[in-house]
C-alpha cells in the first residue's frame, strides 16, 4: 500500500523559492532591494539642542553632499532649513523635500 501523503512517483519535487522570494520572506529587504536600504537615524545639533532625524542612506548622502557645497556643516544646513519650515511639518520631511527640490533644480 502506497502512502497517500507521498508525491506520485512522476511528479516534480517543490522547488525551493527562489533565493529573493526566501529573503523577502525573512523580511531582508536590502538583500531583496539593495537600492532600498532601511533608513537611519542620526543625530544633529540645531542651536544647541540635539535632535534625531530618521531619513533613507541615499538622502543623507544627498544632504552631506548639499552642505558640502554650500560649505557648510549638516548642522548648519538643518538649522537652516528648520528655521524655514512650517510647524507641522517634521524636520526629516523639510530636509527630504529640501534635497529633492536642490536635485530637481540640479
Amino acid at each position: 500500500m502506497t502512502d497517500p501523503s507521498a508525491p506520485a512517483p512522476d511528479a516534480a519535487p517543490e522547488a525551493d523559492p527562489p533565493p529573493v522570494a526566501a529573503a523577502a520572506a525573512a523580511g531582508d529587504r536590502a538583500q531583496t532591494h539593495p537600492d532600498y536600504a532601511p533608513p537611519e537615524k542620526r543625530s544633529l545639533t540645531l542651536r544647541g539642542h540635539r535632535s534625531s532625524v530618521t531619513l533613507e542612506p541615499d538622502f543623507w548622502m544627498a544632504f552631506r553632499g548639499l552642505a558640502a557645497a554650500r560649505g557648510l556643516a549638516i548642522n548648519a544646513l538643518a538649522v537652516e532649513i528648520d528655521e524655514a519650515r512650517p510647524p507641522d511639518v517634521g524636520l526629516a520631511t523639510a530636509i527630504r523635500l529640501y534635497v529633492l527640490e536642490n536635485v530637481r533644480s540640479a
